[in-house]
């Protein structure tokens, strides 16, 4: 059964415990996908009589928007339990003999680029869905607005996390360019993702004091 599907209390249950899974990255996707849900949910409740035709037009195109998010970042909380099962494994190779180290460290190079992929995927998606936060904080009904708030929070939380499941994996890449690839996508993303998440939170803490 996929972690998505079974009950809150069990995963975060399991989370706690000495199982290898799920573990850092899954809980970073999940933070962001609670924060792509509660974009949809101001979403829905903001289109009312009060907006216009165009305000209301682009309300449906960010709840779209944030329903893909949303699945996307519940799929990546299970992928990133799969694709750190081959990376728990190389670590237990054995190194008694100069091939099995040699072995060793090319199993372990590949496992370690793959569990970079959820992460890595994690920080551009919560990065996506705290612009959505970005546009709605000015379109939300004052009834929800506390709720942008706790969504680009969730979502600032899952981008900062998972650049850390990523910067974890690169620091034991030998791969040069994979890593400099890797760092280029991603290190522009986190201080705009945190600016802009900390001015939408900002703009709710004025509204609601």
């Amino acid at each position: 059964m996929k972690w998505i599907d079974r009950s809150v209390n069990e995963f975060v249950s399991e989370l706690g415990s000495k199982a290898a899974v799920p573990g850092g990255g899954g809980a970073a996707a999940l933070l962001g996908g609670i924060g792509a849900a509660l974009a949809g949910m101001v979403a829905n409740l903001s289109s009312t009589k009060k907006k216009t035709e165009e305000q209301k037009a682009r309300i449906a195109e960010l709840l779209e928007e944030s329903k893909k998010l949303q699945k996307r970042l519940l799929e990546l909380t299970d992928l990133d339990a799969e694709n750190f099962l081959p990376l728990s494994r190389a670590y237990g190779l054995p190194t008694e003999t100069a091939e099995q180290k040699e072995e060793k460290e090319r199993i372990l190079e590949r496992a370690l680029k793959k569990a970079c992929e959820v992460p890595l995927e994690t920080v551009l998606i919560c990065h996506e869905g705290i612009q959505l936060h970005h546009e709605l904080v000015h379109l939300s009904s004052k009834l929800v607005i506390s709720d942008v708030g706790v969504g680009v929070q969730a979502l600032k939380a899952g981008l900062l996390s998972a650049q850390l499941n990523v910067q974890i994996n690169l620091k034991l890449i030998k791969d040069e360019s994979f890593v400099s690839e890797t760092r280029q996508q991603i290190d522009p993303l986190i201080p705009d993702g945190v600016k802009k998440a900390d001015e939408v939170f900002g703009i709710v803490s004025e509204a609601i004091s």
